[in-house]
């Protein structure tokens, strides 16, 4: 590996620690209507156990599941019990101990389920499995530790294989007393139906592109005002999305992306080569993963403004409008879908990372002549 490439790393790594994790982020933005419906179901006495908490992926869910459980842990120890006066608001300062344990990992009446590493493959599994999700009945039926509730965030829900999600299905059925499930999801359609139909649904929407930019200047006030302009606009109403472009070159991958994009049909296979290459350096399962985003929403920007003159981002507009006038778009609204499922293949059954990014331009290149 050159210099370059090891500082272009350094610099990365070092983004990315200065970024909070969902259980140490104590600021939830433009979510005001989500954290009322929590504060009346708790106020109103008859909580319900399970909670399907969904939305687009870094906009704040697992931050939102977060701070639920701990304004659970610290309106009981505060505050006496269900029926006494609840809090107003779910926020917790980050110096109060409740938070600080959460932070840490160390409260007793919390479990966290996400998807587990895979040491074979150096990377996290593609899918949360059964024995993630074993110990869930056995830590609901303990008694709470500090005599309020026991929650557990289940972070990646649409993740669970077919075993782990009856597991979880037979949880929900006969719910344990003082427990709450959050079920923290990106794409709620791929859970089992019994499972939605056992949660009460809370979706989070996209936010403003202005609240994104706003996020992203305090979370990285080294980036040029242009920069986090256009990291905005890419991200597509997700902080999280935003942060992970900062962290990882977005932009200079998204001007790569398209300029490949310009020359459809008839994309250089040196060019093609070059760019799968430099993308999956390292590994670049981060950068795959912005790519499986980055495509298929460019896409879908185009397509959306080609039928009703939807915004697009600078530069997209006039390729996708020779585009559309090469296909209709309907069968562009096709290869989006089929684009789309390729990368969540990709994920699911471990597909070759170089051979899915050659695919896709294949893809939009025979679409394109």
């Amino acid at each position: 590996m050159s210099d370059e490439h090891t500082a272009e790393d350094e610099a990365e790594a070092t983004a990315s620690a200065n970024v909070s994790t969902p259980r140490e982020t104590a600021t939830l933005i433009g979510h005001a209507a989500a954290e009322a419906a929590l504060l009346e179901a708790y106020a109103c006495g008859r909580l319900p156990h399970a909670w399907l908490i969904t939305g687009p992926r870094g906009v704040g869910k697992a931050t939102l599941a977060f701070r639920f459980a701990r304004f659970l842990f610290n309106a009981e120890a505060s505050a006496g019990g269900l029926f006494a006066a609840p809090p107003a608001s779910l926020a917790l300062p980050p110096e109060d101990p409740i938070f600080r344990r959460v932070a840490s990992g160390g409260h007793p009446d919390l479990l966290v389920i996400e998807r587990g590493f895979d040491p074979r493959r150096r990377r996290l599994r593609s899918e949360i499995v059964v024995a993630d999700t074993r110990g869930i009945a056995s830590f609901l039926r303990l008694t709470p530790a500090e005599g309020g509730w026991r929650v557990v965030i289940l972070d990646g829900a649409d993740a669970m294989n077919r075993n782990a999600a009856n597991a979880v299905l037979k949880i929900l059925e006969e719910p344990p007393r003082r427990a709450v499930l959050l079920l923290v999801s990106d794409n709620p359609g791929r859970l089992l139906p019994t499972i939605r139909s056992r949660c009460r649904r809370l979706a989070l929407r996209p936010l403003a592109p202005a609240v994104v930019e706003e996020a992203l200047r305090r979370a990285r006030p080294d980036l040029a005002p242009a920069d986090a302009a256009a990291l905005a606009s890419l991200a597509e109403g997700s902080i999280g999305r935003a942060l992970s472009l900062a962290a990882h070159d977005g932009l200079s991958l998204y001007r790569r992306l398209t300029g490949l994009l310009a020359e459809l049909p008839g994309i250089r296979g040196e060019a093609l080569h070059d760019f799968a290459d430099e993308l999956l350096r390292g590994g670049g399962e981060e950068r795959f993963t912005l790519l499986g985003e980055i495509l298929p929403g460019w896409l879908a920007r185009g397509v959306a403004q080609a039928a009703a003159g939807g915004t697009a981002a600078p530069g997209e507009g006039e390729i996708m409008a020779r585009l559309a006038a090469r296909r209709g778009l309907d069968q562009w609204v096709e290869v989006w879908e089929n684009l789309t499922h390729l990368f969540a293949e990709a994920d699911s059954i471990n597909l070759d990372r170089k051979q899915v990014v050659l695919n896709a331009f294949f893809a939009l290149d025979a679409a394109a002549r």
